[in-house]
C-alpha cells in the first residue's frame, strides 16, 4: 500500500481512471435499483454515470497524450487513506436516503481527491483537468442532495446539517464503533477463560484489565497509522486513534468489572449480563449510524459475541 504523496501524476492519472470507471458503475446501479420506484432520481443518477465516463475518456485521453497507451492498474484499495467503495449489490435494501447520502460522500470524496491530486500536479494541462473535474464533482454533489427533496414533501423532515452529520459518522462513531466491537468481543475469551481455569475473581480482573489496556493501546495505534485522513475526510489520526483506543479499553472494561465482586459465579453472572448489554449496545449503533438492520445486527454481533465467549469458558474449563 502506497501514501498519496508517494504518488507520480502518471500514477494518479492511473488511479483517477481507475476511480471515474468505478463510479460511474456504482451511479449505474443506482438507477437501475430505483428505477421502478423513483424514476426521475433514476434518471438523474444514470446521467451522472455517463457524466463519469465521459471524465474517464478525457484522463484516458490526457493520459496518453503524456505517458503513452499502457495504463498501470492502481486501485483506491491501493492508496492508503481511500475509503474503499462498497458495492451496490451487497446491499440487500436501498432506500433513497440511503442513496442521496452514499452518492453524495462519492462525490466528496472525488471532489477532495481531485483537489488535493492538483495541488501536486506541476503539468499545467493535468492541473486545469483535475481542478475541473473537482468543480464537476461538487456539482454532482449537489444534484444527489437534491433528489431527496424531490420526493419528501415540505415539512416531513426536519432541516439537518447534512455534512456536520456524515463527519461525525465518519470521524466519531466509525473509529468509536470499531474500538467498541473489538474490545468487547475479543478480550471475552481471556477474561472467561481465566475466570473459569481458576475460580478466582481476582485473576479474571487482572487478565481483564491487562487485555483491555493492552488491545486499547495496540487498536489506538494501528487506527492512528492507518491512514492520515487527508484524503478520506476521516479526521486527524490522532483523536481517531484516541477514540478507538478508549473505545476498545471500555469494551473490555464492561465485563471486566463485576469481577471485582468476590463471589465468583455472582461476578460472572453479572459478567454475562454486562455482555449482553454490550453487544446489544454495537447492534443498535450499526442499526442507527451504519444503515444495518438491527435483528440482522443483533444476530451476527450477538452470535459471534457467544462463540467468542463458550471458547473463552471451554479453554478454561478444560
Amino acid at each position: 500500500m502506497r501514501d498519496f504523496t508517494s504518488l507520480t501524476e502518471r500514477e494518479i492519472l492511473a488511479l483517477a481512471i481507475g476511480a471515474e470507471e468505478e463510479d460511474g458503475r456504482i451511479y449505474a446501479d443506482f438507477a437501475d435499483r430505483l428505477r421502478e420506484t423513483y424514476p426521475e432520481s433514476a434518471k438523474i443518477f444514470l446521467d451522472m454515470s455517463v457524466e463519469e465516463n465521459d471524465h474517464r475518456r478525457s484522463l484516458l485521453d490526457l493520459y496518453a497524450e503524456k505517458f503513452g497507451q499502457h495504463i498501470p492498474l492502481i486501485r483506491r484499495q491501493d492508496v492508503r487513506g481511500f475509503v474503499t467503495r462498497r458495492a451496490v449489490w451487497t446491499m440487500p435494501t436501498l432506500g433513497i436516503e440511503a442513496v442521496r447520502n452514499t452518492a453524495r460522500q462519492m462525490e466528496i470524496e472525488s471532489g477532495r481527491f481531485y483537489r488535493a491530486a492538483a495541488s501536486r500536479s506541476t503539468d499545467a494541462a493535468i492541473r486545469k483537468l483535475l481542478g475541473d473535474l473537482a468543480e464537476v464533482e461538487d456539482h454532482h454533489e449537489r444534484q444527489a442532495g437534491n433528489i431527496e427533496e424531490r420526493h419528501l414533501a415540505g415539512g416531513k423532515r426536519e432541516a439537518e446539517d447534512d455534512v456536520a452529520q456524515r463527519r461525525f459518522v465518519l470521524q466519531i462513531v466509525q473509529p468509536g464503533l470499531v474500538g467498541l466491537m473489538d474490545g468487547s468481543v475479543s478480550t471475552l475469551a481471556p477474561v472467561f477463560a481465566a475466570a473459569f481455569a481458576t475460580h478466582q475473581s481476582v485473576n479474571a480482573l487482572l487478565v481483564g484489565l491487562a487485555a483491555s489496556i493492552g488491545a486499547g493501546i495496540s487498536m489506538g495505534f494501528a487506527e492512528a497509522l492507518s491512514d492520515d485522513g487527508k484524503i478520506s475526510g476521516r479526521g486527524t489520526p490522532v483523536i481517531r486513534g484516541l477514540i478507538t483506543g478508549a473505545m476498545t479499553t471500555v469494551g473490555g472494561i464492561g465485563h471486566t468489572l463485576p469481577y471485582l465482586i468476590h463471589n465468583f459465579w455472582l461476578a460472572t453472572w453479572v459478567a454475562c449480563v454486562v455482555v449482553v448489554v454490550e453487544l446489544a449496545a454495537i447492534s443498535w449503533i450499526r442499526w442507527k449510524y451504519m444503515d444495518s438492520n438491527l435483528v440482522t445486527a443483533a444476530i451476527q454481533v450477538m452470535f459471534g459475541g457467544a462463540l467468542v465467549l463458550a471458547c473463552g469458558v471451554l479453554i478454561g474449563s478444560s
